[in-house]
């Protein structure tokens, strides 16, 4: 079943007007649409969201730059789809467990991990960064597709367990084509698993358009599977925020999986290893920095008497922000490669312990003893 409407608030006694097209609260020119005005704004929340979006925008501009002076081995930026990330995880309990796939960062720094924990994995020092369960985030799957599966084979043990929570997966429309994903959806769909399946359709899957990817929306297929569907602007975090509580309202009463494909733009390249221009053309970037999400709630905000001094604060904080990743980048501990040889085989192994011991040598003769 395909969902277009989205019940108010319990403060509000008034419906949004029901669409056939995409779910969108604000204009990108940063007005309420007629169903936002039904749905009403929380200035608050509005506010908030805004500053972790703000920070997350500058977490990302600095790590590309300490990418390119060599401080990260690899950076893959959230750039461009901030709204669809904090609208979504701010509308979840913090007790509900949230599988990343590797672009999730404005999600992970909402939920409190820090820049290190983040940087980590990146700078080549670890696996990753965080504990499976800390901040109710798993670790980054850079297998693609691979953590929807690990979301449904999760929350079967939610339900064994009876526990009240929402099991949250976020993906890609490139991964979307994956057979993992559409495993995944059967699985949960048959199993009624509370699962919810986000999926940041930002047009792309590496060079490939989504019009050469797939014939038909994503929320469309997954319907197919038995799954309850939500088509939302994913660069309108009102209107991402309020799709996500409603979902996880439907997931908690026991009503089964849903997914939500969020219409966004990624901004910058897949990695930092990738050349956008080479498969993009100038027209279609200007296009989607028009519908830019923090410059829509920024409109919208100033519009409903957020003043200089609250911007100007965000700036400040996000400007402090920045030398904090930097210092953090830096300060991340090498690792031991003595640690490798150790952990490889359960059990001594004659041509690791060679090569132990021609890797000792080596760092001897650099004087690197430590």
């Amino acid at each position: 079943m395909s969902v277009t409407t989205l019940k108010p608030p319990a403060r509000s006694t008034a419906r949004p007007t029901p669409v056939t097209s995409m779910i969108q609260f604000v204009t990108p020119q940063g007005s309420l649409t007629p169903q936002g005005e039904a749905y009403g704004v929380d200035t608050e929340l509005a506010r908030t969201m805004y500053r972790d979006m703000m920070l997350a925008r500058r977490f990302d501009s600095e790590a590309l730059s300490l990418q390119r002076q060599g401080e990260l081995n690899l950076w893959l930026m959230s750039w461009g789809q901030e709204a669809a990330q904090v609208g979504s995880v701010r509308a979840l309990r913090s007790s509900d467990m949230i599988f990343p796939s590797y672009r999730e960062h404005a999600v992970a720094l909402t939920r409190g991990l820090s820049p290190a924990q983040l940087m980590a994995q990146w700078r080549g020092c670890t696996h990753s960064g965080w504990g499976p369960s800390e901040r109710r985030v798993h670790i980054n799957s850079l297998v693609l597709g691979t953590q929807t599966l690990h979301a449904a084979g999760y929350a079967t043990g939610v339900v064994m367990d009876g526990a009240d929570e929402v099991v949250t997966v976020y993906f890609g429309d490139g991964a979307a084509s994956q057979g993992d994903v559409n495993e995944a959806f059967n699985w949960t769909a048959a199993g009624t698993l509370p699962v919810l399946f986000f999926c940041q359709n930002n047009q792309w899957a590496i060079s490939t358009p989504t019009a050469t990817q797939m014939a038909t929306p994503i929320h469309r297929r997954a319907e197919g599977f038995g799954l309850t569907t939500y088509h939302v602007d994913g660069n309108d975090a009102l209107a991402v925020h309020a799709v996500t509580a409603e979902a996880a309202e439907h997931i908690r009463d026991g009503r089964g999986p849903v997914l939500i494909e969020a219409q966004t733009y990624r901004r910058g390249g897949h990695s930092s290893s990738d050349d956008p221009g080479r498969y993009r053309d100038a027209e279609e970037l200007a296009l989607w920095e028009s519908r830019d999400p923090l410059t829509r709630l920024r409109t919208l905000l100033a519009a409903h008497d957020a003043d200089d001094a609250f911007f100007d604060s965000v700036d400040e904080e996000c400007a402090a922000f920045g030398v904090e990743v930097r210092e953090a980048c830096r300060s991340i501990e090498e690792p031991n490669l003595d640690d490798v040889f150790a952990s490889t085989y359960a059990e001594e192994h004659p041509l690791v312990e060679v090569e132990r011991r021609v890797h000792a040598a080596r760092r001897e003769f650099a004087g690197d003893v430590a």
